[in-house]
């Protein structure tokens, strides 16, 4: 048998060409991190210009910008200004030392640079080893300019494994889209072959940026929570009101941590859990966090590209999470917003009325169509569909009283196959044999235990739902039917019950709840706002 080969140390260029393409794999990548220097650097404003069909990427900053001592070393390998012998914290977005190094090995380098304090700045290329080559001096402003040209050309593999242009440049537009939800104050433009591709002005809250990142919401689509924790940190929250703004896909429930957009699946589920119960089926919710932690609390070596992290104590922060967002929920009348006018009431109504946007109390007018209560509050009228606002209700008494009541007399279900019986076990209801392929119910949920269909109830809740779906089932079967006449009193009690919702917004279902028609837009419909002699079609002569 042949003697299987030593172990040996790998060449030194072998390591260095692997770390380079595990930092660097992509001009997503570049631009990542050449933003990331910008911004440990204090800049405010970033200029990035692309070429992608000649693999060139170019970033210039207004940052504090780098000396000429800086500059002779700032490829080399392992070099970094962000952490000190001492402390292997990362407190900053850049910190491992590899990026400028990496992007010189992969590519040709070339940094212009001028720190604040100097009156002139320099210019320095560097060759594949991330050492200088001759400073030339430069007239440039305050801040550094960095230009990777020819990336992957030694490595024709690499570029003939990427995806092609377009592809590429919706992963740069991915990133810097989350660089500017991370950093809303931050001015960023884009060219891409020399020409306007993206821009972003600055703002002072992440809700700001969010309409410029998704301009077909309004201000008043969005609803924000700060929570000061102390030496443990803060967090933000900024959530799309569920019964405006959802999506097909998961792809708008975001999370930064210290600055930086990143994946932590458990955290994603809490915020997606939170809202739940207030979208429609197969929908997402839009939903931004951004956690500020002690950089102890954090450990970014988990991913090269630094997309996720080790983060302490994630169920503590599961639960913060779902507390700031149902703080973001409840009804206020504060946030109403300005409408703009319409050509048709019912198109004002349909387009521009608020879904939601809340009472401090509402004063029930009158029912409209045995369906719909008419109320008034302010110079506001509310249309609350009954069905649906009492299923809210009844939804969220279910969640906090979940009980179930003994039957006078067992309730006989018939050919309950395993599965039905497994479920209604799930769900705390037993089903004991009583022959003859029958089952005995013994114990039912006390809002169902006085209807008349509670057979056909038992019946639905065994065909496969988890608690939260058996609960809103069981509200959706025993709120208030449409067609049902309402008494004054009684439309007033629905509407302050349903005021007192934790999510009033919408039912279990995910559908809007109440309909606002401010009274500005009905002035714009009625033209109030016309000199009368106009309205007329009186003119001068």
């Amino acid at each position: 048998m042949a003697s299987l080969p030593r172990i040996q140390p790998l060449p030194a260029p072998w390591v260095a060409r692997m770390a380079a393409g595990e930092v660097i794999d992509s001009l997503a990548a570049v631009v990542r991190e050449l933003c990331e220097n910008s911004l440990d650097a204090g800049a405010q404003r970033l200029v990035i210009d692309l070429w992608p069909e000649q693999w060139r990427v170019r970033v210039a900053d207004d940052g504090g910008g780098m000396s000429l001592a800086d500059l002779q070393i700032a490829a080399a390998a392992h070099t970094s200004s962000k952490l000190s012998p001492d402390r292997f914290t990362a407190e900053q977005l850049g910190f491992r030392g590899e990026a400028l190094h990496s992007l010189a090995r992969l590519g040709r380098l070339t940094i212009a640079s001028r720190a604040a304090e100097a009156e002139s700045g320099w210019q320095i290329s560097y060759n594949h080893a991330g050492q200088p080559q001759a400073p030339t001096p430069i007239a440039i402003a305050a801040g550094c300019i960095v230009e990777v040209q020819q990336l992957f050309q030694d490595w024709q593999e690499r570029r003939q494994s990427q995806p092609g242009p377009a592809q590429q440049l919706r992963a740069i537009q991915q990133q810097i889209q989350n660089l500017v939800l991370a950093h809303p104050k931050l001015t960023v433009q884009v060219t891409q072959n020399d020409r306007p591709w993206l821009a972003f002005a600055p703002t002072q809250q992440p809700q700001e940026r969010l309409l410029q990142l998704l301009p077909n919401t309004s201000p008043a689509d969005w609803r924000s929570q700060q929570l000061d924790l102390g030496p443990e940190g803060q967090l933000q929250v900024v959530v799309g009101l569920p019964d405006r703004c959802h999506r097909r896909r998961p792809d708008w429930v975001k999370l930064a941590v210290n600055g930086r957009v990143v994946r932590v699946p458990e955290l994603e589920q809490a915020m997606i859990g939170a809202l739940h119960r207030s979208l429609p089926r197969d929908r997402f919710p839009i939903v931004f966090a951004h956690l500020q932690v002690p950089p102890s609390q954090v450990d970014w070596h988990r991913h090269p590209g630094k997309a996720e992290l080790f983060l302490q104590d994630l169920p503590i922060w599961s639960e913060r999470l779902q507390q700031a967002i149902a703080q973001t929920l409840p009804i206020d009348v504060a946030q109403d917003s300005e409408l703009p006018a319409s050509a048709a009431l019912l198109r004002v109504a349909e387009t521009t009325g608020s879904y939601g946007e809340s009472p401090s109390h509402l004063r029930a007018i009158a029912q409209l169509l045995n369906t719909y209560v008419l109320a008034e509050q302010g110079d506001s009228l509310w249309l609350i569909e009954q069905h649906i606002a009492h299923e809210r209700v009844l939804f969220e008494q279910l969640q906090d009283d979940w009980q179930l009541v003994d039957c006078q007399q067992p309730i006989l279900l018939s050919k309950l196959s395993l599965e039905q019986r497994l479920q209604l076990e799930r769900l705390g209801i037993a089903a004991a044999d009583f022959g003859d392929d029958l089952w005995a119910i013994r114990q039912v949920p006390a809002a169902l235990a006085d209807r008349e269909d509670l057979v056909e109830a038992l019946l639905e809740l065994s065909r496969g739902w988890d608690l939260s779906a058996a609960q809103a089932a069981i509200a959706c079967r025993t709120a208030i039917r449409n067609g049902t006449l309402l008494k004054p009193a009684e439309q007033q009690t629905l509407l302050d019950r349903w005021q007192r919702c934790r999510q009033p917004r919408t039912c279990p279902h995910g559908r809007p709840i109440a309909l606002v028609l401010p009274e500005t837009s009905l002035a714009r419909y009625f033209r109030r706002q016309w000199m009368i002699g106009r309205s007329h079609g009186l003119t001068e002569s």
